[in-house]
C-alpha cells in the first residue's frame, strides 16, 4: 500500500519471516551456522532459542532456502502441542510411510527401516519443531527415545528444537534431563543492539530500493530503536505503521511526530489523547459562548434607539463563530446539514470491527461507506474481518 506512494520495489517492514530481508546479527550468524553444522555432521539434537519476535523462524526459513535439498527430507512441525503418538503419525505421513498401526512402538520401528534406507541412499532426515516451548513434556520424553535410531557413527534423525526461553526452563524439570543431556549443539539469538537495530532498519530499506536514511528522520530512527528493545518484528511493526500515517497525512517521510504518534498508539495512549483534545475543544466552546454572552449583556444596557441593532449583532456574530469553527474542523465551508470528516487513522485492536471503528470516526456506518474505506486500504480483503494491529485508513467523506 505504502510502498507505490514512497517508490520502492515492495513494502520492507512486513512481519511475515522473510529470508529475502535476512539481516545476520552475530547471534543470528551463530544459530544459522549451528544449524547448518549440526545437521550437516549428524549431531542429532540442535536447540535455537531467543525471545519472541527475534528472528528464530526467519532463520530456519532461510536455512532452508540456502541449503542443497537434493540431500535432505524436511519434516516440518508447526504445532508442537501434539502427542508423541501424532508426533509420530505426522512423521510417517511426511516419509510416505503407509500407515499400518497405531501401536508406537510399531511405528518407531516402521520409522527405524525408512530412516536406515534413507541414510543408505545419502539422504538426512530432518524434524524440524518450532515453537518448542509448547510441546508437551510427555511427548519431549519419547522423542529423546528417536536419538537411538543411529549408526554406528550416525545420528539417523536430526531433530531441531527451535523455541523461546521457556523451552530451556522446560528442559530443567528432572523427567527430562536426559533429553537435555543428548542436545548436541546450542545457539541462543538475542535483541539487535541499538547501531544493528539502525543497520536492520537501514538494511531493509536498502533492499527495496532506497539506499539512505532519508525516509525516516534521525529523531524518527531514534524513537523506534529505542521503542523496539532490539526487536525485529517489534521494529517491522512501528516502521510499516509509520509509513502508514506518514501516507495518511502526505508526508514524504517519517517525522519525529509521526513515530511518537504511532509508539503512543501501541502503548495505549491514543485514547487518553483524544479525550484531552475532546476536553480542550469544549473549553474553547464555552469561552466562545461566554464572550458572547457578555457581549449580548452589554449591548442590552445601550440606549432603546440601538437596541433592535445591537441585539441582532450578537446573533450574525455566532452564527460567523459557529461558521469558523466548522472551517477549522472541516478544512471546508459547507452548505447547511452537510458534515465533512478529515481522514484519519486507526490501529485496530482486540475487539474491533470495521463497522464499529467507522461508526466512530464518521457518526454512521453502513455497506457504502465500508466499501469505500476498503477501497482505500489495499490490505482489507474482507469488510468482516480486519486484524489486530491493522491500521486503517479512514478517507475523507461528505455526509
Amino acid at each position: 500500500m505504502y510502498a507505490s506512494y514512497y517508490k520502492l520495489k515492495k513494502e520492507p517492514f512486513h512481519i511475515t519471516p522473510d529470508p529475502e530481508f535476512l539481516f545476520l546479527s552475530p547471534s543470528h550468524k551463530e544459530a544459522l551456522g549451528s544449524i547448518i553444522y549440526g545437521v550437516g555432521h549428524k549431531k542429532g539434537f540442535v536447540q535455537i532459542t531467543g525471545e519472541v519476535g527475534v528472528g528464530k523462524t526467519t532463520i530456519l526459513r532461510s536455512y532452508l532456502e540456502t541449503v542443497d535439498r537434493g540431500g535432505l527430507k524436511i519434516i516440518y512441525i508447526f504445532n508442537s502441542n501434539v502427542s508423541y503418538q501424532c508426533l509420530l503419525k505426522t512423521i510417517l505421513r511426511e516419509l510416505e510411510i503407509p500407515e499400518l498401526t497405531d501401536e508406537v512402538v510399531e511405528m518407531v520401528n516402521q520409522l527405524h527401516f525408512r530412516l536406515i534406507e534413507e541414510y543408505k541412499k545419502g539422504i538426512t532426515v530432518v524434524l524440524i519443531i518450532d515453537e518448542a516451548q509448547n510441546m508437551p513434556v510427555e511427548t519431549l520424553e519419547n522423542i529423546r527415545m528417536l536419538s537411538n535410531l543411529e549408526t554406528s557413527t550416525d545420528k539417523l534423525f536430526q531433530i531441531i528444537f527451535s523455541g523461546q526461553p521457556e523451552f530451556e526452563k522446560k528442559l530443567e524439570r528432572r523427567e527430562l534431563r536426559q533429553l537435555k543431556q543428548r542436545i548436541a549443539v546450542k545457539a541462543t539469538i538475542l535483541p539487535l543492539s541499538e547501531k544493528e537495530s539502525r543497520d536492520y532498519i537501514l538494511h531493509r530499506l536498502t533492499k527495496v530500493g532506497s539506499g539512505t536514511a532519508t525516509l525516516f528522520t534521525d529523531g524518527a530512527l531514534r524513537r523506534i530503536v529505542k521503542e523496539a528493545h532490539g526487536i525485529p518484528r517489534l521494529i517491522n511493526i512501528l516502521c510499516e505503521n509509520a509509513f502508514i500515517t506518514a501516507m495518511g497525512y502526505r508526508e514524504g517521510r517519517v517525522t519525529t511526530k509521526i513515530a511518537k504518534e504511532v509508539i503512543a498508539d501501541f502503548a495505549g495512549k491514543r485514547e487518553t489523547r483524544i479525550l484531552k483534545t475532546a476536553v480542550a475543544s469544549l473549553v474553547a466552546v464555552l469561552v466562545v459562548l461566554a464572550v458572547l454572552l457578555m457581549y449580548t449583556q452589554t449591548n442590552r444596557e445601550g440606549s432603546a434607539a440601538g437596541k433592535t441593532a445591537v441585539q441582532s449583532e450578537p446573533v450574525r456574530t455566532a452564527d460567523t463563530a459557529a461558521t469558523a469553527l466548522s472551517g477549522r474542523t472541516t478544512g471546508r465551508s459547507l452548505p447547511d446539514g452537510d458534515r465533512s470528516v478529515t481522514s484519519a487513522v486507526r490501529i485496530v485492536k482486540r475487539g474491533d470491527t470495521l463497522s464499529r471503528l467507522a461508526e466512530a470516526e464518521y457518526g454512521y456506518s453502513n455497506r457504502e461507506l465500508l466499501q469505500i474505506v476498503k477501497e482505500n486500504n489495499p490490505g482489507i480483503y474482507n469488510l468482516d474481518r480486519i486484524e489486530v494491529g491493522q491500521k486503517i485508513l479512514f478517507p475523507e467523506v461528505i455526509k
